[in-house]
């Protein structure tokens, strides 16, 4: 099971004057979507790059809260990778009180995988049989792109700059020929991906909250 969150608050999405000056709600300059649009994505392509795996359908519920507002501010999406493999994402810009966080867990058959962005040092790995590992940065045990993209002696910590940073040397690698990691950086496969996913995630909420499914478009 996956299970994936990005949540923040935008405060003046409820003040009915203030909600007419924010870009995001706005149609003609942000599209079809705000909340899925502008932060779900970075949970759907997450939640890719994390399993290896495309997700195969999936089903909406969009919250535009106001009557006045058009446009989804909160939603939850469950996604299916396969038959068996199946996962919950939720996004919000009214998550008053929380600040721009993503938290994701991985369940298995034989254990489990838990992270933060408010603690992004911190990768959890979870057992039945065995006390709670947790995996940091900066150790001889990550692997060799996490290596590569450690800049700093483990204990020190990094931040979302130094993540936007190894996603820049990535392509700057790429684009003077030389050796780049798979999965170093998005890809344009992935920006189109994302922007189906907007699509697919309108459709579900329009049509009823129905499956509909990303293969094969």
């Amino acid at each position: 099971m996956f299970n994936i969150t990005k949540a923040g608050s935008i405060l003046v999405i409820h003040d009915p004057e203030m909600r007419k000056t924010v870009w995001r709600l706005d149609p003609k300059k942000a599209g079809i979507s705000s909340c899925m649009g502008d932060i779900g994505t970075h949970a759907f392509q997450m939640a890719e790059y994390l399993t290896g795996m495309e997700i195969k359908s999936l089903l909406s519920d969009l919250n535009n809260l106001y009557e006045d507002n058009t446009l989804d501010i909160d939603g939850t999406v469950l996604i299916r990778f396969s038959d068996k493999f199946k996962g919950v994402l939720r996004a919000s810009q009214i998550a008053t009180g929380d600040e721009n966080n993503i938290t994701v867990a991985i369940y298995g058959k034989k254990g489990a995988f838990r992270w933060e962005q408010e603690n992004p040092n911190y990768l959890y790995h979870l057992k039945d049989d065995e006390p709670r590992r947790v995996i940091k940065p900066g150790n001889a045990y990550v692997s060799e792109i996490g290596a590569d993209g450690t800049k700093l002696p483990g204990g020190h910590p990094e931040g979302i700059f130094d993540a936007m940073g190894n996603i820049y040397k990535g392509v700057a690698k790429a684009i003077r020929g030389e050796d780049f990691y798979d999965g170093e950086f998005p890809t344009m496969k992935d920006g189109v991906r994302g922007m189906l996913f907007i699509e697919k995630v309108v459709e579900s909420n329009k049509n009823g909250n129905v499956w509909v499914s990303m293969e094969n478009q």
